[in-house]
């Protein structure tokens, strides 16, 4: 698999994620970065690239038990097995420093996990 060139890291966190524009139904959070995250719903959808939308991600991770309010542009979307899968390209956000501080907690969480090199 090609590796994707990004500018910033993106981090596997799973979380929950609404967003009414889309669909009236919640969808999963796959990943998320500083500048972009990658969201699935478990059946088809349509979305509009040319669209803004208002999206609350729950992680699973974080402490805060608010969701955190984005606004997001969807950049791609493909359909496999029955699923839509969303890259989306956040906004400058109510949130950005949730967001940030978000970040910065899943960073640290993948630094604690590396495995320590002699």
């Amino acid at each position: 698999m090609a590796e994707e060139n990004r500018l910033h890291t993106r981090y596997e966190e799973i979380g929950r994620i609404s967003a009414p524009e889309i669909c009236v139904l919640p969808g999963v959070l796959d990943d998320i970065s500083a500048s972009g995250c990658k969201i699935h719903y478990s059946f088809p959808v349509v979305v509009d690239l040319d669209n803004e939308y208002d999206i609350k991600i729950s992680p699973l991770h974080h402490g805060d038990q608010l969701p955190l309010n984005l606004i997001c542009i969807p950049q791609w979307t493909k359909e496999q097995e029955g699923n839509t899968y969303i890259g989306m390209k956040i906004q400058y956000s109510p949130d950005a420093n949730r967001l940030s501080s978000l970040i910065k907690y899943l960073e640290e969480l993948s630094k604690d996990q590396l495995p320590d090199i002699i």
